[in-house]
């Protein structure tokens, strides 16, 4: 038997996608660190991004900010902050929080910028606050592009988040780290699978939302 067929065997065996240890859990576990970092890092960029984007302000520090960040290592991130903040949730977010932030910034900066000046003075000669500008044009206008950084972002945060059983946690990495352990390859095939898919599916979801909020006009 191939691997193959020793990875669908893992799938249909009695109990695999139930129970303690089961492939629903871990998926739950894997979309809850997930939805939580990606929170964190929204809640960090988004605002930055949109500010820098609408003033113009800080553009070069931006630019070069994002280029640092996507160059950190994830692992040796997440290996620093379990030895300064030990074992636990808060290292693992820490570390990918911060490779989070950095397609959401970019995507958010670079979606406002781009929207066309004349726009903008348009919208300030009938009289719009700057904050009305931003809410009623910028951002809708940037919508596409503010939504590709947060797929990129998902996609990236879903790919990484397996690292978190690197440290003893839960998600579709425990199959990937205990199917190392015991040179068990086939469940570290179906770890590959189901990140795989989650990750195609979260992607299809977002894509479906950015489509939806977007300006009938920039569709």
């Amino acid at each position: 038997m191939n691997i193959f067929d020793k990875t669908w065997a893992f799938f249909t065996a009695p109990g695999a996608w139930t129970g303690d240890g089961g492939v629903f859990q871990r998926l739950a576990e894997h979309l809850a660190y997930s939805g939580l970092i990606l929170l964190i890092a929204a809640l960090i960029a988004i605002p930055i991004g949109l500010w820098v984007g609408h003033t113009g302000r800080g553009e070069n520090l931006v630019v070069g900010l994002t280029g640092a960040l996507r160059a950190l290592p994830t692992l040796g991130l997440l290996t620093l902050f379990a030895l300064w903040l030990g074992l636990g949730l808060t290292a693992p977010v820490a570390a990918l929080v911060i490779l989070a932030i950095a397609p959401l910034l970019a995507g958010t900066y670079s979606g406002v910028a781009a929207v066309d000046p004349v726009t903008v003075d348009a919208a300030r000669a009938q009289g719009m606050t700057e904050r009305q500008i931003l809410t009623q044009v910028e951002i809708p206008l940037a919508a596409p592009l503010i939504f590709g950084g947060i797929r990129n972002a998902a996609l990236q945060v879903i790919a990484t988040v397996t690292i978190v059983a690197y440290i003893n946690l839960g998600g579709l990495g425990r199959y990937l780290i205990d199917g190392l352990a015991v040179r068990d390859y086939p469940r570290m095939v179906a770890a590959v699978v189901l990140v795989a898919v989650l990750a195609l599916l979260v992607d299809i979801v977002l894509s479906l939302i950015q489509r939806a909020l977007a300006a009938p006009g920039t569709r």
